[in-house]
């Protein structure tokens, strides 16, 4: 089992002798494991990236091995511990467990010691989900896509995983009018407690991942983190324990105009466990751009990265990037680079955490300021 990020009075001690300065290389990894910051990337993050410009792929215009063993290798030569799936690439055509893709999986993180860590739901690629997965108006359709997710939550197992997350990609609408808003919500949230049943069963943690829009930039059946915990609220009111949380992304806590950290916050106020991160960049009130992690206003990033400490959050930190023209290994190891470097800088802003709290209980954003800001443009 992971455990919280390790900010005792031991490690924060070694951030300006052992960690000062700007961290690249193999400081960058000696950083991570003497905080024992637990760090992942999506397979996804290291193969081809198709979209509605060019739907043949990005590399196609040389030798590319887009094979999940090649991917998994990618993400170790990035440097990076860790790897999320998708439970389609264990499935054969049919959408059944295919015993040779497992295995081939299994011998592959073996072989460049990474760790699987969370298993992500498929369910917008098939156009059977044409009118949502688990909310779709048919049933059969409905109970179809409840299987999948439960066949993914026993493939998580199988492989190693510590979480399942459900990102609903085709469960929304377009239009105004279009849907019976609370039935789709109640299809959502009886869904989610048969998959937090299971998952809670084999001892993995389950979250589902909000977003604002993606069905045909409409609107997704939760758009945001308050939504997805109401959601989780009343799964694990329906099973009497807290089976299900939140997978926050940090895109798209930009797209929707949250401030990340205070998302963190409230989940612990109202009792809603996190149970993954993905990692990235977006311009605020924008659209997923999924871009390195650290490249757009790392004040925020910072303090999110403060809050998870601030938190105990203790699961992984997962790159979810589509880095459509730049390199695959050089992108992810980049935003692990930024992203070790923000979580120094919230690690010292940690280590004077009671002056901290002290400056906001004046109610003077300038004390505030004056004590982070050399922390944030120098530390």
């Amino acid at each position: 089992m992971l455990s919280a990020v390790k900010a005792t009075p031991e490690t924060l001690a070694s951030l300006e002798d052992r960690f000062g300065g700007y961290l690249e290389g193999e400081r960058v990894d000696e950083f991570l494991r003497a905080f024992e910051i637990p760090f992942a990337a999506g397979h996804w993050c290291a193969g081809e990236f198709f979209d509605r410009f060019c739907p043949i792929g990005y590399n196609s215009d040389k030798e590319f091995d887009n094979s999940v063993p090649a991917q998994i290798r990618r993400v170790a030569e990035a440097g990076i511990r860790g790897v999320e799936f998708h439970e389609s690439v264990f499935l054969d055509e049919q959408k059944a467990r295919d015993g040779a893709k497992v295995q081939e999986i299994l011998d592959a993180l073996q072989q460049h010691g990474v760790t699987p860590t969370c298993m992500n739901m498929n369910t917008w690629t098939d156009p059977k989900w044409k009118y949502g997965g688990v909310t779709n108006p048919d049933p059969g359709v409905r109970r179809d896509c409840i299987e999948l997710c439960l066949q993914g939550v026993r493939l998580a197992e199988e492989v190693g995983c510590s979480s399942c997350n459900l990102w609903p990609g085709s469960d929304g609408w377009d239009y105004h009018f279009e849907v019976d808003y609370g039935e789709r919500l109640q299809w959502y949230i009886e869904a989610c407690t048969q998959i937090a049943e299971e998952c809670n069963r084999r001892g993995l943690k389950f979250g589902t991942e909000s977003k604002q829009k993606e069905p045909r930039e409409g609107n997704m059946i939760v758009n945001t983190v308050a939504k997805a915990a109401l959601v989780a609220q009343e799964v694990n009111r329906n099973l009497g324990t807290a089976a299900m949380g939140v997978v926050i992304d940090y895109g798209h806590e930009q797209m929707v105009g949250n401030t990340p950290a205070d998302s963190l916050y409230m989940l612990r106020a109202v009792g809603v466990p996190i149970a993954n991160f993905h990692i990235n960049a977006a311009k605020y009130n924008s659209n997923d751009e999924d871009r390195i992690a650290g490249t757009d206003d790392v004040w925020r990033l910072i303090e999110f990265c403060y809050a998870a400490v601030d938190t105990e959050y203790d699961g992984w930190f997962g790159e979810d990037q589509f880095t459509y023209r730049t390199e695959q290994v050089e992108s992810m190891r980049l935003s692990l680079e930024l992203f070790a470097n923000c979580m120094k800088k919230a690690l010292l802003i940690y280590r004077q955490r009671e002056n901290l709290r002290s400056a906001q209980a004046t109610g003077d954003a300038l004390r505030v300021l004056q004590l982070v800001k050399r922390v944030v443009y120098n530390g």
